[in-house]
């Protein structure tokens, strides 16, 4: 499989048309379509939906487009690093990162780099902890910040200097909002909104055998996509302190759980990973400001 074949089949896929996709890449219609066809027969399943108007991805061809995108992504950033081995330190930096408040500190050294090496462009992704751990055992990452503890026998990491505190987002005439706090057994019936991860890895952890007391109402991805569905009425967000718009206007407050719980975020990046001058660069700095 070839990395120029697997740019025409991002490209078909992007389009969702062969003409189109010529078109863009310069070529003939009959050629990409050949192509196309080659590299069906090459892995042995069908990518496409084919149609008198469009061409639509398999799941097989989503399955590939995502990987597709990946190495094409790491292929054109191994490429630069090398073209500008000479240069000043420039390139791109992946960073993966749960939603959490350290990411300050990430932005924090971001903003020191940022005169020194105008060059270095920093690409941001979120989602769930397990894939965006595949992406960095992958490669594709050069760090994920994550809130959970890290996985020693796997990863180096750096623990952050802030952590987040657990509560409950609601709206501000609930009666519950008229409290300080929220205990266990002040949510333990509520319909809650919880992200997946802690579906998945929080929930046990912070609450033990209780949690399968809990009301799981709706899971989510997005803090302010759940908090929209709170402001409408619907379920009590069990989350970390300010991911959500808890403004007058919003209409939205906070509560602590009481006790207290808060969870630490810790950086992390594979063992022996060969770093780009531009990562090398951006976790130092990052270690002298964790040590100052």
């Amino acid at each position: 499989m070839e990395l120029r074949v697997l740019r025409y089949f991002v490209q078909v896929a992007r389009d969702e048309s062969i003409t189109r996709a010529a078109n863009a890449l310069h070529i003939s219609q009959p050629t990409l379509s050949k192509q196309m066809k080659d590299l069906e027969e090459e892995l042995g399943v069908k990518l496409f939906h084919r149609t008198n108007y469009a061409v639509r991805l398999t799941e097989d061809g989503i399955r590939l487009r995502l990987r597709a995108e990946d190495l094409l992504a790491m292929a054109d950033q191994t490429m630069s690093e090398f073209r500008n081995r000479d240069q000043t330190i420039s390139g791109e930096l992946r960073i993966g990162a749960a939603e959490a408040e350290a990411v300050r500190v990430l932005g924090m050294t971001m903003r020191k780099l940022a005169d020194r090496y105008p060059g270095i462009v920093y690409h941001m992704y979120a989602g769930d902890t397990e894939m965006l751990k595949e992406k960095l055992d992958s490669g594709f990452l050069d760090f994920l910040l994550i809130c959970e503890e890290p996985d020693l026998h796997r990863y180096q990491a750096l623990t952050m200097p802030i952590d987040d505190e657990w509560g409950l987002v609601m709206k501000a005439g609930d009666p519950l909002a008229e409290k300080e706090s929220v205990t266990l057994e002040d949510i333990a019936s509520l319909p809650l909104v919880v992200s997946r991860q802690a579906m998945h890895q929080d929930l046990a952890h912070l609450f033990g055998a209780a949690a399968h007391r809990l009301h799981i109402a709706a899971d989510y991805d997005l803090s302010h996509n759940a908090s929209l569905l709170v402001r409408e009425g619907f379920g009590y967000l069990l989350t970390f302190d300010y991911l959500v718009d808890l403004s007058e206007k919003s209409g939205l407050v906070f509560r602590p759980l009481a006790p207290q719980l808060r969870t630490r975020s810790h950086l992390i990046w594979r063992k022996y990973q060969i770093f780009s001058a531009a990562a090398e660069v951006f976790l130092n700095t990052l270690e002298k400001g964790l040590s100052e």
